[in-house]
């Protein structure tokens, strides 16, 4: 279907599309729970942040404390942004302590270990706090040095780039992007093997550095591989074959099943394991994109699953409530949640009424009602100025949320819109618990 709407029109609909998902969830006012329950939520980011806000809205009298070393809170969407050289690096950095609501303890120290038997949680300086109910929401850990021969310091230098880093280290991976940009030669972009946050991102970093070379006049100087974990492009069958499609149309080249094992950053060459032992390629720009993991403390304190991403350590829970499944008092949310999808922050937005009603269920002795299906969004940004807007749930079917308006699957300016102007917007919002 095609949009026959003018410019003025698109940037309302942009804008009434971050109103409708920013304000979605506020609209149902909730009587507050009376309660004395201590809740510990460790993890400051997307999803403690939102849920401490939603917490202290509904419940009266209870003991809400925050467990997060970090000063710095990350608008993590923005970092690919920030590595193609549309945004500044402030742009994806405000204060922790900026979106937390009156009413929360904040314990600016990492939790060093969990006793989910005795209910308490351990800091790094050996404070103990006790808990009624326990949410694990600490992000997960960028395993860099897994990759043999790389080291953050590279980062910028000699066609080295890695976005996930952090702000410093995605303008970073701009200056040696923009190099090649220039120069050209070969660029390899990597995905690692495991579990990681926004699987689109090594896609649209792939894309957005060749169409700024398109754009600037040099994409002739560029030989562009796309190095894919495994024999696809994206976790969705349809959304990775539309991928395939763009790649053959834009003169990129998918290496299947190449997971990057070492860099040699003087040689300038990456080596990877494949199906059939490892494959070393040349490089002069390569994007790392390291393993990813849950932090040490969940498999320390037995949170984890034991049967499956053993090498990952993402905490056991029921895909749907996101409970605990051995531990009833304790919930995960976000990018540690064990579950086949969810690592966006437009799944947080999703999972934290689960967890909110899970909690004040388990408070009230009723059964829980909420239940969360998978959803997870990508804005898959393919050139600058166009997106496809993609939305899924666990069984891999599309869930627009504006059917007949926005194809998913086309790459569109009004979905590259929703992301200037209503992602962030909505972000913000879900921090604030008001979405």
């Amino acid at each position: 279907m095609k949009l026959n709407l003018n410019r003025r029109q698109m940037l309302s609909l942009a804008a009434g599309g971050a109103a409708l998902v920013a304000t979605g969830a506020a609209n149902t006012v909730q009587a507050q729970v009376a309660t004395k329950a201590r809740i510990v939520i460790i993890g400051a980011g997307a999803g403690g942040t939102a849920l401490a806000n939603r917490l202290v809205a509904r419940l009266d009298g209870a003991e809400i404390t925050l467990i997060d070393p970090r000063v710095d809170h990350l608008y993590q969407p923005g970092l690919s942004l920030v590595a193609a050289g549309l945004k500044p690096a402030n742009y994806v950095v405000s204060r922790t302590t900026d979106w937390l609501p009156k009413g929360v303890t904040l314990v600016a120290e990492a939790a060093a270990a969990i006793d989910p038997v005795a209910k308490t949680v351990s800091t790094a300086s050996g404070q103990s706090i006790g808990y009624d109910f326990l949410v694990v929401a600490p992000g997960l850990v960028l395993d860099h040095d897994a990759i043999e021969g790389f080291s953050l310091d590279m980062v910028g230098q000699n066609g080295i780039g890695a976005l996930y880093a952090g702000p410093q280290y995605a303008a970073a991976t701009w200056k040696a992007a923009q190099a090649y940009t220039e120069t050209g030669g070969v660029g390899l972009f990597t995905r690692p093997a495991t579990e990681m946050k926004c699987a689109g991102a090594p896609l649209k970093h792939t894309f957005l550095i060749e169409d700024i070379a398109r754009t600037a006049g040099t994409r002739g100087k560029l030989d562009v591989h796309y190095m894919a974990n495994n024999d696809s492009l994206f976790g969705v069958p349809i959304v990775s074959e539309k991928v395939r499609m763009l790649f053959g149309d834009r003169g990129i080249t998918p290496e299947y099943s190449h997971v990057l094992k070492s860099l040699d950053a003087g040689a300038k060459t990456a080596t990877f394991d494949t199906p059939t032992g490892p494959v070393t390629h040349e490089y002069d720009y390569i994007h790392v994109i390291p393993p990813q993991r849950a932090p040490e403390v969940i498999r320390q304190s037995g949170l984890n699953w034991a049967d499956k991403w053993t090498d990952q350590g993402w905490v056991e829970c029921d895909k749907a409530t996101l409970r605990h499944l051995r531990y009833d008092t304790i919930w995960a949310l976000g990018d540690v949640a064990g579950v086949p999808k969810g690592k966006t922050a437009a799944s947080v937005k999703w999972q934290v009424p689960v967890v909110e009603d899970g909690l004040v269920a388990a408070i009230e002795g009723r059964d829980p009602t909420e239940t969360y299906n998978g959803y997870t969004s990508c804005p898959m940004i393919t050139r600058v100025g166009r997106a496809m807007l993609i939305e899924f749930d666990y069984n891999n079917n599309l869930t627009p949320s504006f059917p007949g308006i926005i194809a998913p699957l086309e790459e569109l300016w009004i979905s590259w819109l929703m992301k200037e102007v209503a992602l962030k917007a909505t972000y913000n919002a879900m921090l604030r618990g008001r979405a």
